[in-house]
């Protein structure tokens, strides 16, 4: 499998879209907001879309690996960038650890 495969974009497309739902969630303050909530529940469905389409054509394990770790890191930076939320430096380092597991999952 290339680099940049359609099954990888479809994964990368997956947690495009996760990451935005999970921004969404925290705008919409406990579906309090409930067209934000409305709209992150339609693009989690979406995401699982994409990742589906994905493991037609790749592994399951590499496929929800990878849509995880970017998921968790899109989320951690959107959460900064966004909402001023800081993780530490062990937070940071389990980020770095769930994605380092993901490339020996892909190179294995």
């Amino acid at each position: 499998m290339s680099l940049l495969s359609l099954p990888l974009l479809l994964v990368v497309g997956a947690a495009a879209l996760d990451v935005v739902a999970n921004l969404l969630l925290n705008l919409s303050d406990g579906f309090r907001r409930k067209g934000w909530g409305i709209l992150a529940i339609l693009l989690v469905l979406g995401a699982f879309t994409l990742l589906a389409q994905a493991v037609k054509h790749m592994d399951l394990a590499i496929a929800y690996a990878t849509w995880g770790a970017l998921g968790i890191l899109g989320t951690a930076l959107g959460g900064s960038w966004f909402f001023n939320q800081r993780l530490n430096a062990l937070g940071w380092g389990g980020i770095l650890v769930v994605i380092a597991a993901v490339v020996v999952i892909k190179t294995a």
